[in-house]
């Protein structure tokens, strides 16, 4: 259960319960990061609400002492806006990993872009299904190797980044686990920023695939002079799939769907089924 607490540090937002994740796991930087962004933010553990979807990654809620709603695979996202529509004082912050967002719920994920409702979306990627033991997922490179996949994957890469830039979101970054005091800043802005926020989180699965030496030393900055209100620039940045791109790729201001909806309610006229009617007479 949240509850009130003034001033909150960091371990004001961890529950008793413990992560369960695999030593070594990406997640755990991610769950760190978060920790401090919510805890830089001095975000009210019961005014804030974490909605995860199924999947290793998607255990966050249970490590948070903010309100949470562990859902279905894939359906973190209608379950968010929902929650943001029907409570618009909430902070919602929705995490889950590239199977919940890219396979399953890919469809929820672009009409949860074009409706630009003001969530904080956090997707924990690591190329691979770690919970089902190492099948490949949509971000798995063409040519990946499996048990199931044992003449290599013949799909080709899902480019979660440019897909969002592609879907016209407002706030789209990229960090990295083994960086969190860097991922941690992109999801205090990307929960700050009134609009859906997209934030592509590299988080390896030393168990099933990825080592963190591998991205070590695949991961790059974004470059200090990028102009991050020039989406044609952070679509080309984007397209760099070998050395990904960390960091604040856009950021555009732009009328929420959440908004938009509240005004119509507060200027629309009572209904009157008579004057309705009188349309088809």
């Amino acid at each position: 259960m949240a509850q009130m607490v003034i001033n909150p540090t960091v371990k004001d937002y961890k529950s008793e319960v413990k992560p369960t994740w695999c030593p070594g796991c990406g997640d755990f930087g991610v769950l760190n990061a978060t920790f401090r962004g919510l805890a830089s933010m001095k975000l009210a553990l019961d005014q804030t609400v974490v909605v995860s979807g199924i999947g290793c990654s998607s255990r966050f809620p249970h490590f948070m002492k903010t309100f949470g709603f562990h859902s279905v695979h894939g359906r973190a996202l209608p379950v968010a806006q929902g929650l943001k529509m029907a409570r618009p004082d909430l902070n919602v912050v929705t995490v889950g990993g590239d199977g919940d967002f890219f396979s399953i719920g890919a469809g929820h994920l672009v009409h949860a872009a074009l409706r630009n409702i003001d969530i904080t979306v956090v997707v924990m990627d690591n190329e691979i299904y770690g919970l089902t033991k190492g099948q490949t997922s949509p971000t798995s490179p063409h040519g990946h190797v499996t048990k199931s996949t044992p003449y290599g994957l013949m799909a080709s890469q899902f480019n979660p980044v440019a897909t969002v830039l592609s879907l016209n979101v407002g706030f789209v970054a990229r960090g990295y686990s083994a960086k969190p005091k860097d991922l941690a800043a992109l999801i205090e802005q990307g929960i700050n920023y009134k609009g859906f926020a997209f934030i592509h989180a590299l988080s390896p699965c030393p168990t099933f695939y990825h080592t963190f030496d591998a991205w070590d030393a695949a991961v790059t900055p974004i470059p200090t002079d990028h102009d991050t209100s020039d989406r044609s620039k952070a679509i080309a940045l984007s397209m760099e799939m070998e050395k990904p791109y960390i960091g604040l790729f856009y950021r555009e201001e732009r009328p929420t769907m959440d908004e938009a909806a509240r005004q119509l309610a507060e200027n629309a006229k009572p209904f009157n089924i008579e004057d309705y009617m009188k349309r088809y007479a």
